[in-house]
């Protein structure tokens, strides 16, 4: 379940889209100006960025060139939104970095469509067997081996397992892996992330301490096997 940031400082237009994605079983943030947008993103990555260019705080040009030399957010898939409509501001957007472009007024139908779109060509870049250390994980085969001996998780364990792999090394919090792993904001239960690192560790056997506690943050995963906590 993909997780979009949506920044759009027209409430209507804001509602509008939020309910149109939300219905598509997306999981939305919306947000009316870029400082609380900044914020969030500094907490949780998301798999797309829908930007309006006219904020009364920064404008989206400037944003999309922050977000391209972040380490963390460079390759966010981003669709800008706006209703300037000459060929240079479109172009401008594009060599900022925007991966599409979407002109005001345009169609629920259009926007949805634009936004698969980009999703299903991101989600190709994700490779589909990972190693970190001595655990690999085949994600077509729906497959994990441990220093080459198969291990049975469960379908939480699992894509908790694979997001981290995808992110190795990085620190990820308990909120990024509530939002990526469940798909929902579940207030005050991150200690459900912390019995499924508990379970998936014992599954991993002493693999299970590349998954390293970073205390008071969350977790990561890298080659080496270490503490646990």
């Amino acid at each position: 379940m993909a997780l979009i940031y949506l920044v759009e400082d027209d409430d209507s237009i804001r509602e509008i889209e939020t309910m149109a994605l939300k219905n598509s079983n997306y999981i939305v943030h919306a947000f009316d100006r870029a400082s609380s947008f900044y914020e969030k993103i500094n907490e949780i990555t998301p798999d797309l960025v829908l930007l309006d260019i006219m904020l009364p705080d920064e404008d989206g040009y400037s944003i999309v060139r922050k977000l391209r030399r972040d380490s963390k957010t460079k390759k966010i898939p981003i669709i800008m939104i706006t209703a300037k409509t000459e060929e240079m501001d479109m172009v401008k957007g594009l060599d900022d970095g925007a991966d599409d472009y979407i002109k005001k007024p345009f169609s629920v139908m259009e926007l949805l469509s634009r936004v698969r779109a980009i999703l299903r060509r991101t989600a190709e870049d994700v490779p589909e067997h990972i190693i970190v250390g001595g655990i690999s994980l085949d994600n077509d085969k729906h497959l994990v081996l441990c220093n080459g001996k198969s291990v049975t998780l469960t379908l939480k364990e699992y894509e908790l397992l694979h997001y981290l792999m995808i992110n190795e090394d990085i620190v990820l919090n308990r909120d990024s892996l509530m939002q990526s792993v469940w798909g929902a904001d579940f207030e005050g239960e991150t200690r459900t992330v912390d019995m499924h690192i508990k379970t998936l560790r014992q599954k991993l056997g002493e693999y299970g301490k590349q998954i390293r506690t970073i205390r008071g943050v969350g977790y990561s995963i890298g080659k080496e096997i270490g503490e646990e906590a």
